[in-house]
């Protein structure tokens, strides 16, 4: 066989390999393809996509550096003895620790206790103010703005305010009560009071779920209420089979964003005796222990390794939340 019928048994060889394999594989789609086929972007669509990605990255620096990076850097501390200075490998200590030590499970049992009252309680306060002003009256955007604007009031303002508020010497609350003829009320000041006085405190937010319900209502289609009225349903019925099915997407959001705020909540640290600690450590939640062990004590390893076991329980509860979530309707279901 000659060198130039050897070359084409080759080429025709590999010319039928390529076909065999396209054959098995699906198709290239190639430019002449009009199913692949993408208009090119005009300039002006890519004038917006920049504008946006202009306004998104001072977001995405932020998220970055103030978010990101701490929390790589906090997963990194807590398997060291570190106080801010000096770096020590610990291994697995500090997490064996926190299970030895009895400040952690007082706060979170102060924590569970907490959360275990402020959350349904300011579900059900926030749904039913929202449902007062959800029906058009004159003075109803009035209550409405009222009751938000102690949300945009910022925490810091508001603890000092309520500290203000509930004092035992000339809190208003205490004038009131004395110039009644009643003694004052200890609020933070005694350990019996002080859960009670933080949860009174909490509902002073109830404002900002009563936004988010007010949406879920604007969404439900009025034709459910006639129809259902010309089916003889009574308020109550209605309410029961129409409004709160209806508005259970957003029943489930308040319910998991509640319990992750009440779960990692460190407010008292602004307005509580002993730097938040409270009488007899009546308000040292955990989020409180994990800004002692790291600001007061100075041991920022351990208190990173807190951070990851709060985070790790909120984790689960979250995933929790949402494997038994088939009692929310949503309207394509």
């Amino acid at each position: 066989m000659s060198t130039v019928d050897a070359t084409k048994d080759k080429a025709s060889f590999w010319s039928g390999l390529k076909g065999r394999i396209a054959e098995i594989l699906p198709a290239k789609k190639g430019r002449k393809d009009p199913g692949s086929f993408r208009p090119k972007m005009s300039r002006m669509k890519k004038k917006e996509a920049l504008a946006g990605w202009v306004c998104v990255t001072p977001l995405l620096i932020g998220l970055a550096l103030f978010t990101a990076v701490p929390m790589f850097c906090s997963l990194f501390w807590s398997f060291f003895h570190y106080d801010g200075f000096t770096l020590s490998p610990a291994g697995f200590w500090n997490f064996v620790q926190a299970f030895q030590d009895p400040e952690v499970g007082a706060s979170a049992l102060n924590t569970f206790i907490y959360a275990i009252v402020n959350v349904p309680l300011n579900l059900i306060l926030s749904y039913f103010l929202a449902l007062l002003v959800n029906n058009a009256h004159k003075f109803t955007r009035v209550f409405r703005v009222l009751f938000y604007l102690p949300v945009v009031i910022p925490a810091v303002v508001s603890g000092l305010l309520w500290k203000d508020i509930f004092d035992n010497t000339y809190g208003i609350f205490n004038k009131i009560l004395t110039s009644i003829g009643l003694e004052p009320f200890p609020f933070f000041m005694d350990s019996r009071t002080a859960m009670f006085s933080l949860i009174l405190m909490g509902l002073w937010g109830v404002g900002g779920g009563m936004i988010l319900w007010l949406s879920a209502f604007k969404n439900i289609p009025k034709d459910l209420y006639e129809s259902a009225k010309v089916d003889g349903a009574n308020a109550i019925q209605r309410f029961a089979h129409i409004t709160i099915p209806m508005s259970t997407p957003i029943i489930f959001f308040n319910l998991v964003t509640s319990v992750i705020g009440s779960l990692q909540y460190n407010g008292t640290l602004i307005f509580a005796p002993r730097d938040g600690r409270g009488i007899d450590d009546s308000l040292f939640l955990f989020g409180v222990k994990i800004y002692w062990e790291a600001i007061r004590v100075g041991d920022i390893g351990y208190a990173s390794a807190l951070s990851w076991m709060l985070c790790i329980v909120i984790s689960l509860l979250t995933a929790l939340l949402f494997t038994t979530s088939k009692w929310v309707f949503y309207g394509g279901d």
